[in-house]
């Protein structure tokens, strides 16, 4: 009984040629010169650049404990915070004697102007300081 003949096609002389010779070798080694000549080419400023305006806001109330010092200042500021225009997250740590409240504003907002509107939410609010605080 004769042997059936398949007839060679394009993808079948590619497969061969691959695994012949050293042409895999030969592409991995290019492709690999090529993208680190693309890393070496590629300018670093057009990178992004992330602005993320923040800033903490450290209270000081000798004597008072943790708990004292969430439920007088830190609850208190961090709503006052959130009233700010741009505020993209307020969260607060308290411990014995100080509070540190953080705002987050979104990222692209300018910071000077972030800090400006912080700095006029917080003075303009001042009279309602807890005393002692």
């Amino acid at each position: 009984m004769p042997e059936l003949e398949h007839p060679k096609g394009l993808i079948t002389g590619i497969v061969e040629k691959f695994l012949g010779g050293y042409y895999s070798l030969i592409f991995i080694t290019l492709a690999l010169i090529m993208g680190a000549g693309a890393i070496l080419v590629t300018p670093r400023e057009e990178e992004p650049q992330i602005v993320v305006p923040l800033a903490d806001i450290l209270v000081f109330y000798p004597g008072a404990s943790a708990p004292e010092i969430e439920n007088l200042v830190a609850s208190r500021l961090e709503k006052l915070l959130w009233q700010i225009d741009g505020v993209e997250y307020v969260y607060s740590m308290s411990k014995r004697d100080m509070a540190v409240v953080t705002v987050r504003f979104y990222v692209g907002q300018d910071r000077e102007r972030s800090l400006i509107k912080l700095y006029n939410k917080l003075h303009s609010h001042i009279d309602q300081v807890t005393p002692g605080s």
